[in-house]
């Protein structure tokens, strides 16, 4: 008990000078418990904002999701077990880690025919949306795996496999948007000589 009542006690709260219709309120300290939730919520998001914001881009949990899907499409379509549809090519089509392996097999095998930017040469351009053979992912996948021979391009499914066959089906399909026209016209790169056959698969 306070032995001076003129003297405020120290073990009290204080009041706050206002008053709102008689009543008064006590300047009373914020619980320690309620300020480390507050200053730990303010480092969280400064951290958060950093990491998502700042540091890159970071796949979330849709990305990573849609990735797990991806790799089981490819796996079934690499054993046998399932044909791939356009919707899971296009699928692959933006996922960065199909895309990246589909251009280094593209690199390797198609480049000298169709060009390091799809423009075409030798074989057609692949960057439009005028397709000779169809222009739809599935049949992008045949006509790699099947090859056009009368035009000098060799079958690549014994090859390259069913993986590798929709990875670069990705990659081609990445340089274009789901949806969008398929212009049908025939056959505009001139007769080349007879197809030679293609190296033999890595063992």
């Amino acid at each position: 008990m306070n032995a001076n009542p003129d003297r405020p006690d120290p073990n009290e709260d204080p009041l706050m000078p206002h008053s709102y219709d008689g009543i008064r309120e006590y300047d009373k300290r914020l619980p320690n418990w309620w300020l480390w939730t507050f200053y730990g919520a303010m480092i969280f998001s400064f951290a958060y904002w950093l990491h998502y914001h700042r540091s890159g881009p970071v796949p979330t949990a849709e990305d990573r999701l849609q990735s797990q899907l991806t790799e089981l499409a490819l796996k079934a379509g690499a054993s046998g077990k399932a044909d791939l549809t356009d919707t899971q090519l296009w699928n692959m089509s933006r996922d960065p880690a199909v895309v990246a392996a589909g251009k280094e097999t593209f690199t390797t095998t198609c480049v000298s025919c169709h060009g390091a930017k799809l423009e075409g040469g030798i074989g057609a351009k692949l960057s439009d949306n005028e397709w000779v053979h169809g222009g739809l992912p599935t049949e992008v996948a045949t006509t790699i795996r099947n090859g056009v021979l009368a035009k000098g391009m060799p079958a690549w499914g014994q090859v390259l496999g069913p993986r590798r066959v929709a990875e670069v089906t990705a990659y081609v399909m990445s340089h274009h948007k789901e949806g969008e026209p398929i212009i049908a016209v025939p056959s505009a790169v001139p007769g080349a000589a007879p197809a030679p056959a293609p190296p033999a698969p890595a063992p």
